[in-house]
C-alpha cells in the first residue's frame, strides 16, 4: 500500500506541478518542491533532487505544442544562447547546493522568489515594444546566455527548473511578449538541460522513492497540457497577475519553513 500511497500522492505532486507550469509558463520546478515537501514528507535537499530528476522526462512538450498553436515561436539563437547559460549555470548551481544547510537553501529561495516578484511589478510597459515576435528574433547574445545562467543556477541550487528565470528575464527584462516568453521556458522543460544538477542529486541519493517520481512525471504531462490550454485564453496581463500571485504564495511559504 505503500508504493500505491506514494504513486498517487506524487501524482497529485505532478498534477499541481504541471498546472502551475503550463499556465504561468515556467518550469514547475517550484510548485514540484512546495509540495513534495507537503505531500510527500521529503527533506529539501531530497524535494529539490526529486524537482530536477522528474523534470528530465520531456513532460512540458504537450504545453510547448498549446503555446506553439496559438502562433507563438522560440527563436533558435535564443534557445541556444540561454541552452549554453544554462548547462554552465547548473552544474555550478548543482555542486553548490550539496555544501550548504537545509535553512541555506530555504532562505536563498525566498530571497531569489522576492527578486523575481520585484522584477515583475517594477515592469512597465512600453508602447512601442508591443510588437510581434518575428519582428523580434534578433536579441543580443550576452543577456540570453546570462538569463541561461542564472536559471541553470537556479535550477541546480534551488531544484526549481530555471524557467521562472527565463520567464522574467526575457519579460520584464528585453520584453518579450508575455506568451512568447512563457513558451521559451516551457521549451527548456523539453529539453534535458537540467541532466548535469539532476545527476548531482542522484548520485548522493537526495531523492524519493521511484513509484512518486512515476507518479509526479505522469501529473506533470496532463497538468501542464490542462495549464497551457488555459493560459492560451486568457490575457497577458492575468498571466502576469497570476505569476505574481503564485511566485509569492511560494515566498511566503519557504519563508515559513525557514522560519520553523
Amino acid at each position: 500500500m505503500s508504493g500505491i500511497h506514494d504513486l498517487l500522492a506524487g501524482a497529485g505532486v505532478g498534477l499541481i506541478g504541471g498546472l502551475a507550469s503550463g499556465f504561468t509558463g515556467t518550469s514547475p520546478g517550484g510548485s514540484l518542491v512546495i509540495f513534495s515537501v507537503l505531500l510527500l514528507g521529503a527533506e529539501q535537499h531530497v524535494a529539490q533532487g526529486t524537482s530536477l530528476i522528474t523534470q528530465i522526462p520531456p513532460t512540458g512538450l504537450a504545453g510547448v505544442r498549446r503555446y506553439w498553436q496559438s502562433g507563438n515561436r522560440s527563436p533558435l539563437p535564443w534557445i541556444v544562447w540561454i541552452g549554453i547559460g544554462f548547462l554552465i549555470g547548473g552544474a555550478g548551481g548543482g555542486y553548490a547546493a550539496t555544501t550548504v544547510s537545509d535553512a541555506v537553501l530555504q532562505w536563498t529561495y525566498v530571497v531569489y522568489l522576492v527578486a523575481l516578484i520585484a522584477l515583475l511589478i517594477l515592469r512597465r510597459e512600453s508602447k512601442d515594444r508591443h510588437r510581434e515576435a518575428v519582428d523580434r528574433d534578433e536579441l543580443p547574445w550576452l543577456p540570453l546566455t546570462l538569463i541561461g545562467i542564472l536559471a541553470g543556477f537556479s535550477s541546480g541550487f534551488m531544484g526549481i527548473g530555471g524557467g521562472l528565470a527565463i520567464t522574467v528575464g526575457l519579460a520584464a527584462g528585453l520584453r518579450v511578449p508575455q506568451h512568447q516568453a512563457q513558451l521559451i521556458s516551457l521549451v527548456f522543460s523539453v529539453i534535458p538541460t537540467n541532466i548535469p544538477a539532476a545527476w548531482i542529486y542522484w548520485s548522493k541519493g537526495l531523492m524519493v522513492g521511484w513509484p512518486a517520481v512515476f507518479g509526479i512525471v505522469a501529473g506533470l504531462w496532463i497538468g501542464t497540457d490542462l495549464g497551457a490550454r488555459m493560459a492560451n485564453g486568457v490575457s497577458k496581463a492575468v498571466l502576469r497577475r497570476t505569476m505574481i500571485g503564485l511566485v509569492s504564495l511560494m515566498a511566503l511559504y519557504m519563508t515559513h519553513k525557514a522560519l520553523t
